[in-house]
């Protein structure tokens, strides 16, 4: 989608260079450095400010844009730390931001980092390697109760109460070390006519513990406000995420700022109670076909875009 995605993105970069001003870019998740790549190729004036919080993502992305010099500005932590981010490479304000979430390919593919659950690997899911809390600390230290309320909120998994339950019984006599033991406990406490039609069975397991160890969501709700709020004037913001309770926090954030606060029947609406963002896109963009053929990955992708059209209420 990553075409699709630049057209998103590049009016609100062209609007800054028509005005005499560096185009500026932020990606709040940096990965691998694709969508800053083609943002960089495609807008010769533009610079990049490129969030990640895995310290290797930065360094392989630094390294694929060697060429771009001083036009790529990286800043490790989180994509909700915009102020700093930009601070930190010299800018006020953004002309277009991405917000990529979940965990990258290059993340599931380093079977050490303990992402995937099709194969053995040391119990981690760390996206920022620096950062102290482990899968394996949650599973082993966290009581059947807790356990039981984050599979079931972040995983969405109707079968928390049961895992929750399995998982405290197993580790009494070894605690868990790998995802491969964890899996093993998971297919025992799931019903097996459940995998037929849910997926494998720890699939929404593994996202719930993944989402608990980077307090992903926790992130997201400051994320979100903190880029519109140092989004330009024309400027976009487009949020691609993978599961329904990143869209429904992005969703919420884009309707408030895109809604008159007007009260009913006044007959004029004050400059305050305008609406600050137009949305782009009509309900949520999906991959194509072609798209989910030539990336499987991207198969639950959604995408919401909107532009600044006002100053935000509450920087007003």
């Amino acid at each position: 989608m990553q075409d699709r995605v630049l057209d998103l993105l590049s009016p609100g970069l062209d609007s800054a260079r028509e005005r005499g001003r560096t185009p500026v870019y932020l990606d709040g998740t940096l990965g691998m450095g694709g969508h800053a790549e083609a943002v960089l190729r495609r807008h010769p004036e533009a610079v990049v400010v490129g969030i990640d919080r895995d310290t290797e993502a930065l360094r392989l992305a630094g390294e694929r844009l060697s060429w771009a010099g001083e036009r790529l500005r990286t800043w490790h932590g989180t994509y909700d730390q915009v102020d700093a981010a930009l601070a930190a490479a010299g800018f006020e304000q953004a002309d277009a931001m991405l917000y990529d979430l979940g965990v990258s390919s290059y993340q599931l593919d380093e079977r050490e980092r303990g992402f995937a659950y099709s194969y053995d690997a040391p119990l981690d899911m760390r996206m920022d390697t620096t950062a102290g809390l482990t899968a394996a600390d949650v599973v082993n230290g966290y009581d059947e109760n807790r356990l039981r309320r984050i599979i079931r909120t972040w995983g969405e998994e109707k079968f928390a109460g049961r895992i929750a339950a399995a998982l405290v019984r197993a580790r009494v006599d070894a605690p868990f070390e790998t995802t491969g033991q964890l899996v093993e406990v998971i297919r025992g406490a799931v019903p097996v006519a459940a995998g037929k039609t849910g997926g494998h069975p720890a699939k929404r397991t593994f996202q719930a513990l993944r989402i608990e160890v980077n307090e992903e969501l926790e992130v997201l709700e400051e994320a979100v406000p903190a880029a519109l709020r140092r989004l330009s004037i024309g400027g976009r913001l487009v949020v691609m995420s993978y599961h329904s309770l990143e869209d429904r926090i992005t969703k919420r954030v884009i309707t408030a700022d895109a809604t008159s606060l007007t009260p009913p029947g006044f007959p004029v609406e004050l400059e305050e109670h305008a609406p600050v963002v137009k949305v782009l896109t009509r309900g949520v963009d999906k991959p194509t076909e072609k798209e989910i053929e030539e990336n499987p990955r991207a198969s639950s992708a959604k995408v919401r875009a909107v532009e600044k059209i006002r100053t935000s209420r509450s920087t007003a």
